[in-house]
């Protein structure tokens, strides 16, 4: 998922997507050694840009505290 998909969702799509990737973290933590780590890596990507994203367009208020 790239930045221009993120920026395309609204807050409750976000956060679904955001369940959605931590889920399948744990999921691709529990059969690691099976696969490999690439997939581990690609999706610790995508959830730190959501939460950046969610970050960057927190009202000014909430960011102060």
């Amino acid at each position: 998922m790239k930045y221009k998909e993120i920026v395309r969702l609204e807050k409750k799509e976000r956060e679904k997507k955001l369940k959605e990737l931590k889920m399948e973290l744990v999921k691709a933590k529990a059969g690691a050694s099976k696969s490999g780590s690439s997939k581990i890596k690609e999706i610790k990507k995508i959830i730190a840009r959501l939460h950046t994203f969610n970050n960057l367009n927190k009202p000014k208020e909430l960011k102060k505290q």
